[in-house]
């Protein structure tokens, strides 16, 4: 087992689980949508739809899906709305 946390709450998972599954094991989202601040969370698994952005010991947009839980890991959400270009 490997502990990691999400968002400054602590999660236990087993060694061969990724960090997209401490996010949903939490109930937590990965990110908010830049345009509109819409929560997202881990979606396909598999590294193609980006939902699972999230901040890694410091390292921002890190695909949780792709990445192995590790003991100690810091795992944090992304939230990040754009300011308005005025346009459209």
């Amino acid at each position: 087992m490997v502990t990691l946390t999400v968002d400054g709450e602590p999660c236990t998972l087993p060694r061969d689980a990724s960090v997209a599954a401490a996010v949903l094991q939490r109930g937590s989202i990965a990110r908010t949508s830049a345009r509109f601040g819409n929560p997202r969370a881990p979606y396909c698994m598999i590294g193609v739809c980006f939902e699972c952005r999230v901040e890694i010991d410091g390292v921002r947009d890190c695909l949780a899906c792709l990445v192995l839980a590790e003991d100690g890991m810091k795992v944090r959400s992304q939230h990040e709305i754009q300011p308005s270009s005025g346009a459209g």
